[in-house]
């Protein structure tokens, strides 16, 4: 489907000036766009200052005269100091932030040969930054003026390669779109707030598949729709956000939820359904447990990614649909593949981008921030302020962070500790009994939900060093080894096993690596990490 054109500029207070018949002798950069046989511009949006206002119902006057097929805007836009930058800027991106970008029907140019300097540059930064989408367009006059020559009109793609010394990335506007991926909270964990960086760059620069791996509750889906959001506000995407959790999806009904189906396609298939994939179309599709499909769904997964169209359940014919997956799973799936219960094939397609988002008691610097940012959720939600007493905070604090607090739920273990806190904080001060009596709930809480942590009789020494090493151990360095031991097998990495044991001492050192100290460790024993079967 051809792109109608729109053009968005300020009207040229001089340059676009003129009265009477003896204008048309005159070259005037906005009439100009609509004076090209080879271009039609469908629509145009012109800015005007109020006391120009004559002259715009001039100029779209004369614009519908040369063209009729072009509709004319006029757009009061009016400023106490069009050369103040701020101003400009300011007005200019709330204008663009409201405008109805149709990006799948419309192209759009920005006219930057009229209006002020400051107008032309702030039209540059709002196209370099696509707050406005398209292209820069310039026009010029003719060499030798006659009525009705349009002269010449270049449009510059700032997205092109030849542009990349102007086309940079603004440092102001990657910092917005990190703390919009992090919902404005201070984050304070290094890998984290790397993670993080990079996945914004993608975010913004690719559309191929994204892969988010970590436990339940580390924020997957959260993220996921983030991202979408940061897409859409930069207008890369038009249509929906659609997220299913593939844990849900068993039998016939897997294929029909995602692929949909044609009438009378198997038993009950009373109507046709359109499916998930087709409704994600030129939007984002979030698999969330995408380990959990079938091997079917996956092959037929895989070609809807590939070719951007698959078969329906039951159809004879292909359908279209062009959207970007996003996934998400709590398993490994490269074990996954080594067992067969995930193709090879559609993994390799979908681990361009994978990211590992570590739990959040592998953040414990991070918990003080997402508390802050949870009860003020909690006060815009429900209209009552909620503050910790000091003595409370540090309490809670120092319990939160401590190798004791599990958060095998993470962020929702988090997210309920607080809401009860707030719900029951009177006068809008939680006290120290207050977090006494939360702590107690939530030691309860992860003692039923943590079995496999009190098998104290699965570390088997004797397996692990051999008969006459473990025999040469004092019952001391035994427990100690074993409860190590522990740890590691149910740490998803030698870091993460590393700060939960030594998550008191190191806090006290200035060059933290928690993996080497670990690492050493075990190798004192003869011992190393890929020995434990964690």
């Amino acid at each position: 489907m051809k792109k109608s054109t729109v053009v968005i500029g300020f009207l040229g207070t001089q340059l676009d000036a003129g009265q009477g018949a003896g204008r048309w002798n005159k070259w005037r950069p906005t009439v100009s766009l609509a004076q090209h046989e080879d271009m039609v511009v469908s629509r145009m949006e012109l800015l005007y200052t109020l006391r120009h206002k004559a002259l715009a119902e001039v100029v779209k006057a004369d614009i519908e005269t040369v063209s009729p097929e072009t509709t004319v805007n006029l757009v009061p836009f009016d400023l106490a100091d069009p050369w103040d930058f701020g101003e400009v800027y300011t007005r200019l991106y709330d204008w663009a932030r409201t405008y109805p970008f149709d990006t799948e029907r419309e192209q759009y140019w920005t006219h930057i040969t009229t209006g002020t300097h400051v107008a032309q540059i702030c039209m540059f930064l709002l196209s370099e930054s696509r707050v406005v989408p398209g292209v820069l367009a310039q026009t010029s006059p003719p060499k030798r003026q006659r009525e009705g020559e349009a002269g010449k009109c270049t449009l510059i793609d700032l997205d092109l390669s030849r542009y990349d010394v102007i086309a940079r990335r603004f440092d102001a506007e990657q910092r917005d779109a990190v703390a919009f991926l992090k919902s404005g909270i201070a984050t304070r964990n290094a890998r984290f707030n790397a993670l993080i960086d990079e996945i914004e760059r993608v975010a913004v620069r690719s559309r191929a598949p994204i892969l988010l791996v970590g436990p339940t509750g580390a924020g997957k889906s959260f993220l996921a729709r983030r991202m979408f959001e940061l897409k859409q506000a930069r207008h890369q995407m038009s249509g929906p956000f659609v997220e299913v959790n593939c844990a849900t999806l068993r039998g016939d009904g897997a294929a029909s939820t995602l692929f949909g189906h044609k009438k009378g396609a198997f038993t009950g298939a009373a109507g046709e359904r359109a499916g998930l994939l087709r409704t994600a179309h030129q939007g984002a599709l979030f698999l969330d447990e995408i380990g959990e499909l079938g091997l079917d769904e996956q092959a037929m997964l895989l070609k809807a990614i590939e070719e951007k169209r698959f078969f329906p359940v039951g159809a004879d014919k292909e359908v279209e649909s062009d959207f970007q997956l996003m996934a998400g799973t709590n398993r490994d799936l490269r074990s996954d593949v080594a067992q067969g219960r995930f193709r090879e094939d559609l993994f390799a397609r979908i681990n361009l981008w994978t990211y590992d988002l570590p739990g959040l008691a592998q953040r414990p610097e991070d918990i003080e921030p997402n508390i802050d940012h949870l009860l003020a959720l909690h006060a815009s939600e429900n209209h009552r302020v909620v503050r910790f007493n000091a003595e409370a905070r540090a309490a809670y604090l120092r319990f939160a962070q401590s190798g004791e607090a599990l958060w095998s739920g993470n962020f929702r273990d988090l997210s309920a500790s607080v809401t009860r806190l707030a719900t029951l904080a009177d006068g809008g001060r939680i006290p120290v009994a207050l977090v006494e009596a939360e702590i107690a709930r939530l030691r309860w809480l992860w003692k039923r939900e943590g079995p496999s942590a009190s098998q104290d009789d699965d570390v088997d020494l004797d397996a692990l060093l051999g008969d006459e090493r473990a025999a040469a151990l004092d019952l001391f360095d035994r427990l100690q080894l074993e409860a190590v031991v522990r740890v590691c097998r149910q740490s998803r990495s030698l870091s993460d096993a590393g700060r939960q044991l030594f998550q008191a001492s190191r806090a006290q050192r200035s060059v933290v690596n928690d993996a080497d100290r670990l690492r050493k460790y075990l190798v004192k024993h003869g011992l190393d990490w890929n020995q434990l079967g964690h």
